[in-house]
């Protein structure tokens, strides 16, 4: 049986290969099955690069305020009562805590 079967395994073997790049073409990570996936990921990320673009943008703009050449009083008055935990006697400070959320949760939303 195995002198008859000689012929046809080069035969098998591209079959097999041929259906194995069919299957990974249809299901595989950049298959043609999986675009919406790949589309939901990307407008997930383009929102986390504009909420990221926001958020450099805004720092940036404290960081140019806190300068030397440009400071401003209010800022700088501003950070060194966050910093060193001062308040003024006239102010009224309002303590809050932030609830921590556990890892897990946070990783299965």
């Amino acid at each position: 049986m195995p002198e008859t079967m000689k012929p046809y395994l080069p035969t098998i073997g591209l079959f097999l290969l041929i259906v194995y790049l069919g299957v990974q073409a249809l299901t595989g990570q950049r298959g043609l099955l999986s675009g919406n996936q790949r589309d939901a990921m990307l407008e997930l990320r383009e929102h986390e690069l504009a909420v990221l673009a926001e958020q450099r943008h805004d720092l940036e703009l404290r960081v140019r305020y806190l300068r030397s050449g440009h400071l401003s009083r209010d800022m700088l008055e501003e950070r060194a009562r966050v910093v060193l935990g001062f308040s003024d006697p006239r102010d009224y400070v309002i303590r809050t805590t932030t609830a921590t959320v556990p890892q897990a949760s946070v990783a299965a939303s």
